[in-house]
């Protein structure tokens, strides 16, 4: 992985101590962008911040399913077709998607063509209708589920982060979603969704996008359930 300066390619280091890389604009990152300008916009732009959009949270956690088994980056590079494919991931017109729309969805090479995944994003979007029926919102589902202050480490420095696959927040969620019928939502997965929805700040101490995305929380209204 490589980012362009002085029009040459030059490999970004990770500090092996902070896991921070520096950028061309002189300021330190969580490592895993790896200077790819696309991935780094997505760092600073979205991972962390939080979301209360139902559309962006169906979509979201319908992405990190598809994840599964592959990089993010691949999902990122192939999301706008991923939105053109699932009607914006408006879940409303997923739920009404048939067996055509499944072999459309087959047949579209902008997208990951994995009939289970895809299925199970039709099958979501039904669910999800029936979670805003009972809670009034995704969001307010999905937040209450929010880790409290006094459970997250102290600290997230690079070798905490590097051990944050999955936590006792993310399998409640993933083990009630299972319940309520949804797929392709494991702990793991679910703890994906959860830092890029901003429920938690997983920024490394130190990286210039942490404190705006503190900042960001704090001021944040709670979505409730009504």
């Amino acid at each position: 992985m490589s980012e362009q300066a002085t029009g040459k390619d030059v490999k970004p280091e990770r500090d092996p101590v902070t896991g921070l890389l520096k950028g061309q604009d002189g300021r330190g990152r969580c490592w895993w962008h790896g200077g790819l300008e696309d991935y780094q916009r997505y760092h600073d732009t979205e991972w962390g911040w939080p979301v209360d959009d139902d559309r962006r949270l169906f979509e979201k956690v319908c992405l990190e399913g598809f994840q599964s088994g592959l990089s993010w980056l691949t999902i990122l590079r192939k999301r706008e077709g991923f939105r053109a494919a699932f009607a914006n991931f408006e879940f409303e017109r997923v739920a009404k998607f048939n067996d055509g729309d499944v072999a459309r969805c087959l047949e579209d090479s902008g997208i990951v063509r994995h009939r289970k995944k895809i299925e199970s994003t039709i099958n979501n979007a039904n669910r999800a209708l029936e979670l805003q029926t009972e809670f009034g919102s995704l969001a307010a589902y999905f937040w209450s589920f929010e880790p409290k202050p006094e459970d997250r480490p102290a600290r997230i420095d690079f070798e905490t982060a590097r051990t944050l696959g999955k936590t006792a927040e993310s399998t409640a969620l993933s083990k009630d979603l299972k319940k309520r019928g949804w797929s392709f939502v494991g702990p793991t997965t679910v703890y994906a969704f959860m830092q890029s929805m901003g429920m938690v700040n997983d920024h490394l101490e130190g990286c210039c996008c942490r404190d705006q995305v503190e900042k960001a929380r704090e001021a944040f209204v709670r979505p409730t359930r009504k």
